[in-house]
């Protein structure tokens, strides 16, 4: 009985062992689109008052975390009886990350006469305070589920054929792995100004070495904040681009002799593009419909 006991502990302990190390495997296949999730999310989680930065923040973790478990079993699901339905779901989510990286795009050359400024400032009311937060806060979620689905479904295709509950637990780990990392830099660099601050006065001179560190991280903050949405922004383009010529069999073939990067850009923005077309046709037919009425 009791050499039974032990035999099964150690059964658990390989299986432990295993898979760590199938996590780890998982866990570089996936480190491009982790970079991407990376990006794309701290753009998302900029923008808002000082004092708010970190609720906001904890709020979009916790809608991630949500997406997990949703997104999860029904991988898992569909991975086993509808696996080409996990493809479908896949290409739609690219299209919508290719729309909004245009969308982007297009408002920076061509800016809307009326566009509200997103940047949350201390004037506003509190009511105004929570719209705002709120309608920035569903953005970045359902972005977040976009690029979850993405790594679910690369995590997963690393271990197909192997035992149901070995699949779980290596996709569960690296999903948790993904939200942590990436909501705990974006944190990180949200409050490097905080962090700038309190090394100045913990220096006390201009000419400490930690207040000079302080005064970098300080005026690097607007630059990084910027850099991110440009990153974030050619990050949508490329995720989704990708998405489109590693699952649609048409697009292997097509422009073989450029980068892999360049071909995913290309791919990313015409698909975005006809997005946005669309979009824009629908809005204008709706309200021209909503006129006549």
């Amino acid at each position: 009985m009791a050499s039974g006991f032990f035999a099964l502990l150690d059964d658990i302990a390989a299986l432990m062992d295993d898979v760590v190390v199938m996590s780890k495997i998982t866990t570089k296949k996936t480190a491009g689109i982790l970079g991407d999730d990376l990006a794309v999310n701290a753009e998302k989680a900029t923008g808002f008052l000082p004092s708010r930065e970190l609720p906001v923040l904890w709020a979009i973790t916790k809608g991630s975390l949500v997406n997990k478990l949703i997104i999860l079993p029904i991988a898992f699901v569909l991975s086993s009886f509808l696996p080409w339905a996990v493809t479908l779901i896949l290409i739609l989510g690219g299209v919508y990350l290719a729309f909004e990286g245009v969308e982007k795009v297009v408002e920076f050359f061509m800016p809307h006469k009326h566009t509200v400024v997103e940047t949350i400032k201390e004037s506003i009311t509190e009511d105004e305070l929570l719209v705002v937060e709120k309608k920035k806060i569903k953005s970045a979620i359902v972005t977040d589920f976009i690029l979850s689905v993405e790594i679910v479904i690369i995590a997963l295709g690393t271990v197909l054929g192997k035992p149901i509950l070995f699949q779980i637990a290596v996709v569960t780990i690296v999903s948790l792995l993904a939200t942590i990392g990436v909501y705990g830099i974006v944190a990180l660099i949200v409050r490097m100004d905080d962090l700038g601050y309190k090394l100045i006065k913990l220096g006390g001179n201009e000419n400490n070495l930690s207040a000079k560190i302080g005064n970098f991280l300080i005026r690097a903050l607007p630059l990084v904040i910027k850099g991110l949405s440009v990153v974030g922004t050619i990050a949508l383009i490329l995720v989704a681009g990708g998405i489109f010529t590693h699952n649609i069999e048409l697009l292997h073939h097509v422009l073989e002799t450029i980068p892999a990067v360049i071909k995913d850009f290309i791919f990313g923005i015409l698909v975005g593009f006809v997005a946005f077309l669309i979009v824009e046709l629908f809005k204008k037919v709706y309200k021209a419909m909503k006129k006549a009425n």
